[in-house]
C-alpha cells in the first residue's frame, strides 16, 4: 500500500505535492504573461480606434461647415 492510499503524509507525498503546485505555478505565471500582452495590444487598438474616430469627425464636422456655406450662398437655408 502506497503511504498516499494509508492516510500517511510523508516527506517525498509533501515534495511530489510541491513540484506539482510549482509546476502550475510556472505554467499560471506565462498565462498571465500571456494575458497581459494581449491586454496591451487590446488597448494598443483601441487608442488607435479612437484616434482614427476622431479623425473622421474632424472631417464630418468640416464638411457640415462647408454644406451649411454652400447651402446660405444659395439661398437653401430657412430664414426662420
Amino acid at each position: 500500500m502506497t503511504p498516499a492510499l494509508n492516510g500517511a503524509v510523508t516527506n517525498e507525498l509533501i515534495y511530489s505535492v510541491l513540484q506539482k503546485m510549482q509546476g502550475d505555478m510556472s505554467e499560471m505565471k506565462f498565462d498571465v504573461r500571456d494575458l497581459k500582452t494581449r491586454m496591451t495590444m487590446v488597448e494598443e487598438h483601441l487608442g488607435s480606434s479612437i484616434i482614427a474616430i476622431s479623425g473622421v469627425n474632424s472631417r464630418l464636422d468640416r464638411m457640415s461647415d462647408r454644406v451649411e456655406r454652400i447651402e446660405r450662398r444659395l439661398e437653401l437655408t430657412d430664414h426662420g
